[in-house]
């Protein structure tokens, strides 16, 4: 389909020829010399932006102020937050996110239908991949089959969300799906589809280039970043607004430039370097901000590490963490199998638009700070969150301190305070009766022999997973060197750590089986599971029965070790407390040793077949061994290869039947796909923003509420409403599958909000999990109690903290807050993605002011709160609010409506965003 851009071009449309190419484009020195700015001065990154004001200039979205604000952003030195209407070239999704936006897109077909409007009105109207990557679950590990037994165990699952999928790729114009087995769709977007300099024909045929954007219903869609790919996570109900041709609004933001200096030393990786990264701007403040990465260091950087920085924007809070088009970038994309003349059009658009990073470049920022990366330490970051970063040395003493802080809890449940009774703490490893000595020599017979010598900080994840780092090849061919290292002196995993190795593309596979370091990781244990999330998105499948029994019995404190980004409570595993983010190396270090307790920088991680102590250093790859290595097996065939057929998929994939017809015949019995419940009903007619009165309070939530702790991805009880709900009909619970996989099923979604297993509702003395109190005052599940307050009329409000809704750009953390009938969520302050999507939901966010918490206004949840003045609200107005204490007192505060744009209004008053745009479709007919 070809693409639309402004008409009043002129000035700026140039003509540029590359070889035998000859594109045009929208010229940033031509926008110059027209008289619209300097715009001399802007970092990369917004430079890609305001291209894309320039190639939208027209009287509805885009103006000649919109273009001149750029130029008054850098007079200001890096500031002037305007509103702006800005078009992404395309959008990403995985399959946890894609499935409920193909919902909604065929909900929207029956919705329009209904309206009197053409369905195939819904229609992507910007190309739209979706990767089918989240749904591989570690069923089997640890052996040659683990494989194919997991993939074939994915589709006795997920067939019916594969049918559909397959459907909408049928159904839907401008839709692709990569079938499930090929990889993750950050590392496929980094490898293969980006392209960092695009290329389309425009409404009069004309070929045009423009730089590579894109938005994706992950939070880690910003990985592409590491190669000049200006791209973020939305929620689903923003990508599809996208996808069908609406603007994402948003504010010019502010750009830290991040200097890095100097260069890696001798023992240490892209992830140790990613870790610090992610420390400093956590605590720098960057939330909403974009950061570009610039500096001398970049000249030593490999585009693998850059990505792995970019990958982790989330992690620092950043919309995106961008790196400029430089000599690296045009190496990555011909190493991995881009076209020629495609590679020499980015380095002369580039260099011709004012994109490239020479010497000379020299932006202005924001703000700034700097690192040099001879200061980088091996390190790790944990146990609950990404930027908690610990050195590796003091790891050890880390752990033991975050058990100290266990027992000495006042707010320790009934249950933990039992646990941390008497003098010798935790229980301590258990003689096995009538054991011969195994354990006391490594190794033991079965599970259940391995399971008593658990203890806290046992290791019993070891996962080699996520996009975050199996994309880069120097950390994953170190991983094999150590693995190789390690089984030359005799050493193994510990048998009560489950190890798996989850690669985010086949290139992987095909490198290590070329440098010959798959047996040897084989043989420590990391055997290939699958490509895809796994363990990074709570997939890690059951532990070994006895392992999760003796963890359960005792209350242990079991750890896992990953080499992904997210390490968030209650994610990873429901039998893990403590989880540490590590490089691949560190991974297959940390599951020979099997215990947080042992400093592996400088106690023995085994013995040798001789007895001998073998020490980290002893198993270490040196530089120049995993650069050698590199050089000679991640080659651009291994990459042309592997991607050949990328979107044909297995016999399996080929063999799934779908009907071909332009809406969805809804299977009234499936507990995967429901036709959702925004659409029914609903009329032309919008509705104005009303007052808030006598809402009822959910939950009084705390700091940093993850959208995980909102909707859960991972698996789930029988004794849970989603469970009840399955069980009612007849799913035994080998079936449930996670929450994650039925994001297509409203009903299920519904009863999963805010049912994580470690939140922890303030309403409620110590306890954990999905609880409140109903209108009759009794504990209860929070999707009961919010049921019973439904049927009485009554609206609901959420409390929480700072950094509310943290995390992954799930759109079911607002979906499900909105179902539940929540009409307003009261923070200190939101992330940015879960901002959007609670408005994209109808669902207003405010912020507290004037210091007010709901700690100093001494908040226990059984108040009733009336929000004022949202008549004719204003995008960020301040209005009032009355607080009804329990004991009949008033307190009445100001908040802050966080409505930041008038269009966000207009979304509002329309129910969300989806209805504002299948309202304007259905005129449009």
């Amino acid at each position: 389909m070809p693409i639309t851009v402004g008409h009043d071009t002129s000035k700026t449309r140039k003509t540029l020829t590359v070889g035998s190419q000859s594109v045009d484009y929208y010229s940033i020195p031509a926008a110059e010399a027209a008289g619209l700015g300097d715009f001399s001065k802007l970092p990369a990154a917004l430079k890609v932006v305001l291209e894309n004001m320039l190639r939208f200039e027209d009287e509805k979205t885009v103006s000649v102020d919109d273009i001149k604000a750029f130029s008054e952003w850098a007079e200001k030195g890096g500031k002037n937050p305007r509103e702006i209407a800005y078009r992404p070239a395309r959008v990403l999704m995985q399959d946890f996110t894609g499935v409920p936006a193909v919902v909604d897109l065929a909900a929207m077909r029956d919705g329009i239908k209904n309206l009197g409007g053409d369905p195939q009105k819904i229609n992507p109207l910007n190309p739209v991949d979706l990767v089918i990557d989240h749904s591989v679950m570690i069923d089997e590990f640890g052996n040659p089959r683990a494989f194919q037994m997991n993939v074939d165990r994915e589709y006795e699952r997920n067939m019916e969300r594969y049918t559909f999928l397959k459907w909408g790729q049928s159904a839907f114009n401008n839709f692709r799906v990569v079938p499930p087995g090929t990889g993750i769709c950050h590392q496929v977007n980094l490898e293969y589809l980006a392209q960092t300099v695009w290329t389309d024909t425009d409404q009069d045929g004309k070929e045009v280039a423009y730089p590579d954007t894109l938005v994706g219903t992950d939070s880690h869609t910003t990985m592409v970043n590491g190669a000049a790919v200006l791209g973020w996570g939305v929620g689903g109900i923003e990508a599809e607004a996208a996808m069908l041709g609406q603007p994402i609004s948003m504010l010019i933001p502010e750009v830290v430039g991040f200097e890095l200096t100097g260069k890696m030393v001798e023992g240490t990786t892209g992830t140790d370097l990613v870790l610090k990264v992610v420390e400093m701007l956590r605590a720098k403040g960057v939330v909403g901000k974009f950061v570009e990465f610039y500096g001398s260091g970049l000249d030593t950087l490999p585009l693998a590490d850059r990505a792995t920085i970019a990958n982790m924007a989330p992690e620092y809070g950043a919309t995106c963490g961008f790196f400029p088009i430089d000599g690296e970038t045009l190496r990555y994309l011909r190493n991995t199998g881009r076209d020629e003349d495609r590679i020499a059009l980015v380095e002369a658009y580039a260099k011709e638009n004012g994109f490239w990073r020479g010497s000379d470049y020299a932006p202005v920022y924001t703000d700034t700070l700097s690192l040099d990366m001879g200061t980088i330490v091996p390190a790790i970051s944990g146990p609950k969150r990404p930027q908690d970063y610990i050195s590796l040395d003091k790891a050890a003493p880390a752990f033991a301190k975050f058990i100290d802080g266990l027992r000495a809890a006042k707010d320790a449940s009934a249950k933990e305070e039992v646990r941390w009774e008497g003098e010798g703490g935790a229980p301590e490893p258990r003689d096995i009766p009538g054991d011969t000595g195994n354990h006391k020599k490594g190794w033991y017979r079965d599970a259940e022999e391995a399971s008593h010598q658990l203890h806290d900080g046992s290791i019993v994840i070891a996962s080699i997973t996520s996009c975050t780092n199996t994309s880069n090849p120097y950390v994953m061919i170190g991983a094999g060197l150590v693995a190789r290292k390690a089984r030359e002196k005799g050493l193994t995993r510990k048998p009560w750590v489950k190890t798996s190795l989850a690669p985010g593309s086949q290139v992987v596979s095909a490198y290590l089986e070329a440098a010959d370091l798959q047996k040897d990781l084989d043989a420590i244990g990391f055997n290939l599971v699958g490509y895809g999330c796994t363990t990074c998105i709570g997939n890690s499948g059951p532990l070994e029965a006895p392992i999760s029994k003796a963890i359960n019995d005792y209350d242990l404190v079991a750890t896992s070790v990953l080499s992904g980004n997210r390490n968030f409570e209650g994610r990873i595993s429901p039998d893990v407390r403590a989880n540490y983010l590590a490089s691949p190396p560190l991974v297959v270090a940390y599951a020979l040793v099997g215990d947080m307790n042992v400093d592996i920088t400088s106690e023995p991680l085994g013995e040798d077949q001789d007895g001998n102590p073998v020490y980290l250093k002893d198993i270490w790859p040196s530089q120049q061994e995993v650069a050698e290595l590199v050089e000679q097996t991640v080659t651009r065939e291994a990459f042309q290869s592997k991607y050949a057929d990328v979107f044909k998929g297995d016999e399996k994939w080929q063999g799934v039947e779908v009907p071909q017809q332009e809406t969805y015949d809804w299977p009234a019995s499936s507990t995967y796909v429901q036709n959702p419940p925004y659409f029914q009903d609903m009329t032309m007619d919008t509705k104005p923003i009303e007052n808030i009165e006598g809402a009822k309070v959910l939950a009084v939530l705390g700091d940093m509420i993850t959208t995980d702790h909102i909707s859960p991805a991972g698996s789930f009880k029988e004794t849970t409403p989603a469970g009840k709900y399955l069980t009612e009909r007849q799913v035994p619970v080998r079936e449930f599958n996670s929450y994650g996989s039925r994001r297509g099923n409203h009903e299920v979604m519904m009863r999963g909000t805010f049912a994580n297993i470690r939140i922890k509702n303030e309403m409620l003395d110590g306890v954990e999990g999905g609880y409140t109190k109903g209108p009759d005052g009794e504990q209860t599940s929070i999707y009961d109690a919010a049921m019973a307050w439904q049927e009485q009329g009554t609206p609901l409000v959420i409390f929480g903290g700072e950094q509310y809704g943290a995390g992954s750009s799930r759109d079911w953390a607002a979906k499900g807050t909105a179902l539940l009938g929540v009409k307003a969520v009261i923070a200190e302050n939101f992330e940015r993605i879960h901002r959007s999507n609670l408005v994209g939901m109808g669902v207003i966010p405010f912020e507290f002011t004037g210091g007010d918490t709901r700690k100093t206004l001494g908040l226990t949840g059984e108040e009733t709160v009336s929000i004022k003045g949202l008549v004719g609200v204003k995008p960020l107005q301040e209005v009032p609010a009355e607080i009804t204490m329990a004991d009949g007192t008033v307190k009445e505060i100001t908040l802050k409506c966080r409505i930041d744009t008038a269009v966000e209004v207009e979304y509002i008053e329309n129910g969300g965003v989806l209805h504002y745009v299948l309202r304007n479709l259905a005129k449009a007919a």
